[in-house]
């Protein structure tokens, strides 16, 4: 077995030199910024330079995501501020329940987003800070709750309109033109990866083929929320997307499951397998020219599958390789038959149905919910926020309220990242980076220099610069907080004055807040990625127990999609395990391995050419799998025992029986005991 290595797991180097879509993007960007705080002068608001920071916190490359990450950003303002304005009206002049109240609202919060995904959790996470940046300014003076709230929701909703106007008309770059490229790109990396696989390609490559294509399709199904706020035409590319993904992760278990049980000298498998290899290699090497016109490869796919589905009569005379003959055709054909659909799927993007006449059964897209995590995540921003606005309300320091509005804002905001620690000290590094410049912006040029043309010419160049970071996926996070920052230390107004002493202490506050939050996240119930991947596992597990022992059988694409989300979130998790990180990530594939082949068993159950005794001996042996492999019961088989009981009840029914749905359910029994033996490590833990 090939080690993996650390750099696998790392993103390639980038091109640093900015490319013509940065510098639109970066352009667009401090343009919209420019507009929306002059237009917040011109009504005079309050805090004007929210509306900028709104337009920096909101801008995407992508138009969808702009318009995505604005509306949930907008929810997740007037949620804060309504809740804001309650928490003041309810506690009255009581200190310690507001800051009781406020604390389990930031944990509320934080908790919720930790269940959800962006962008739907970047709006509960805005409801919880925001609620603290308008809460405590406004603590004892229930009027001012309202009106600050008022303020600030007008103030972001400028920055909002004005992101998404821009971003949806000045040279757009939409989500719809990079939906339809990643998937491309996809469907061209599948091929390549299942070409390499049938023609026996060097396994550290085509492991880190499984991987990128594993983070690209829930990119894609990530990418599918951001179409549908583009227009309303676009709605209609919700569904191909959603079936396409689903088709995407069907032909890659295929290709998995063919590539690890592979038989190149079986007679009945070589000519489909050599039409395969010919259609793939033609697919690869042709690129993206070849997806212009997808009913060519359609139409072959189509005769592959249908030489798959067709069993040789000489198969009968292979011995036990008939087994596995009638299970690898069958596996063939699914992969041909989900990638014929992935085209398809393609074509549907680029040209949507506009009739009602559609499939309404989309492949489901499930997600993993790691509520341990999330209760985590939830005590930890509560009680920070708790202690420090609890400091803040002893010893009425004032420069405190921006030190407890940075720790509510980076311990919620960082919560759910692999690594909270690192994440948060990039945005110290940004926020440190944009203090000087802050400082001889807004306390040396500006003063003596005032004006909005000479703040445009002063701060534009630098606004730019950070903007051409955000492009960039490797400086994105110090950028976005450089930009962030510089404009809050700046505070532009209209009439800029020298008040350095303010400054100062406005910089050490936010400076310190991101420090405290940092420290919270090492100390306060600090993240083990070792537990994280534990309960990934254990829930890996208990899937496959309940395939084994529900009656009710959830569909195939529903439990791809749970098991490839949950290996996706093991995947940042890799490169922190150490020496246990070849386990996980093998295992875990291992694991989305048995349970398709538990599945077919379920579904071959129904078949018309199961009888009732092996139908009987399939259902023994998923009880005894999930008794004696996953469920921590008395008197189970030893793993090595279990192991030779299976291959004994394959043979068993393979021997009585030659009908092709018995073959493919004693080939389903060999592959889930070969899997498990390929990868003891990972079922050890439960199965001795």
């Amino acid at each position: 077995m090939t080690r993996l290595r650390l750099k696998d797991f790392l993103p390639k180097p980038e091109n640093l030199r900015p490319t013509r879509a940065d510098w639109i993007f970066a352009i667009r960007t401090t343009v919209t910024g420019l507009i929306a705080l002059s237009i917040a002068f011109a009504l005079q608001l309050e805090q004007p330079q929210w509306a900028m920071m709104t337009v920096f916190i909101v801008s995407q490359p992508v138009a969808g995501m702009v318009l995505a990450k604005g509306f949930y950003r907008l929810l997740g303002t007037l949620a804060g501020a309504l809740a804001a304005v309650a928490i003041t009206t309810l506690t009255g002049s009581s200190p310690w329940l507001f800051v009781t109240v406020l604390a389990l609202w930031i944990g509320l919060c934080t908790f919720t987003s930790s269940l959800l995904r962006n962008p739907e959790a970047y709006g509960a996470v805005l409801a919880g800070y925001t609620a603290v940046i308008i809460g405590m300014p406004s603590f004892g003076h229930e009027h001012l709750a309202v009106e600050l709230a008022v303020a600030r929701s007008t103030e972001i909703m400028l920055g909002i309109v004005c992101a998404g106007i821009a971003s949806r008309l000045f040279l757009p770059q939409l989500a719809r033109d990079a939906i339809i490229s990643r998937l491309k790109r996809c469907i061209l990396d599948l091929s390549a990866y299942a070409n390499g696989a049938f023609a026996g390609g060097e396994k550290g490559k085509l492991d880190a083929l499984h991987r990128k294509l594993i983070a690209d399709i829930q990119a894609l199904a990530e990418m599918r929320a951001y179409a549908r706020l583009e227009a309303p035409s676009l709605a209609a590319h919700g569904h191909p997307v959603r079936r396409t993904i689903g088709h995407l992760l069907s032909a890659l278990s295929a290709t998995r499951m063919l590539h690890g049980h592979a038989a190149p000298l079986n007679a009945a498998l070589m000519p489909v397998r050599n039409e395969l290899k010919t259609l793939l290699g033609d697919l690869t090497a042709s690129g993206s020219t070849a997806l212009v016109d997808t009913k060519p490869w359609i139409a072959r796919l189509d005769a592959i599958a249908a030489q798959a589905r067709h069993m040789p009569e000489d198969s009968a005379g292979e011995g036990s390789d008939k087994v596995g003959a009638a299970a690898r055709l069958t596996i063939a054909g699914e992969f041909a038959d989900s990638l014929k659909e992935t085209l398809r799927g393609l074509d549907a993007l680029r040209s949507p149905a506009t009739g009602r006449a559609r499939d309404r059964r989309q492949p489901a897209l499930v997600v993993h919910r790691d509520r341990r995590a999330a209760l985590r995540n939830a005590i930890r921003a509560g009680a920070a926020t708790m202690l420090v606005i609890a400091f803040w309300m002893t010893t009425r320091w004032s420069d405190a309220a921006g030190v407890a509005i940075l720790v509510a804002v980076v311990s919620s905001l960082f919560a759910t990242r692999p690594a909270p620690v690192e994440s948060a000290l990039e945005f110290f590094k940004g926020t440190l980076l944009a203090a000087p410049f802050a400082f001889l912006v807004g306390q040396v040029a500006l003063p003596a220099l005032p004006g909005f043309g000479w703040f445009v010419l002063f701060a534009a160049p630098i606004l730019i610069a950070a903007a051409l970071g955000m492009a960039n996926r490797r400086h994105v996070g110090i950028s976005t907080a450089f930009a962030i920052n510089f404009l809050a230390f700046l505070n532009p107004h209209q009439t800029m004055v020298y008040a350095p002493q303010a400054f100062f202490n406005s910089t050490a506050s936010i400076l310190v807040g991101i420090l405290l939050a940092m420290g919270v996240f090492a100390v306060v119930l600090p993240a083990r990625p070792q537990d994280t991947a534990a309960r990934l596992i254990k829930a890996m597990r208990d899937d496959l127990a309940r395939l084994c022992l529900h009656e009710r059988l959830p569909r195939r694409s529903a439990f791809e999609s749970l098991a490839y989300d949950r290996i996706n979130q093991i995947l940042p998790l890799v490169q922190r395990l150490g020496q246990a990180s070849e386990t996980v990530l093998e295992g875990s594939l291992a694991a989305m391995t048995v349970g398709l082949e538990i599945l077919r068993l379920r579904k071959l159950q129904l078949a018309d050419g199961i009888s009732n005794e092996v139908s009987e001996l399939i259902t023994k042996f998923l009880r005894q799998f999930a008794r004696d492999v996953f469920l921590p019961l008395p008197g189970r088989q030893s793993f090595a025992s279990w192991i030779d009981s299976a291959r004994q009840a394959a043979a068993e029914m393979a021997s009585g029986n030659s009908s092709a749905e018995t073959l493919q359910a004693a080939a389903s029994l060999r592959v889930i005991a070969a899997a498990i033996e390929d990868y003891p490590q990972f079922f050890r833990k439960v199965a001795d």
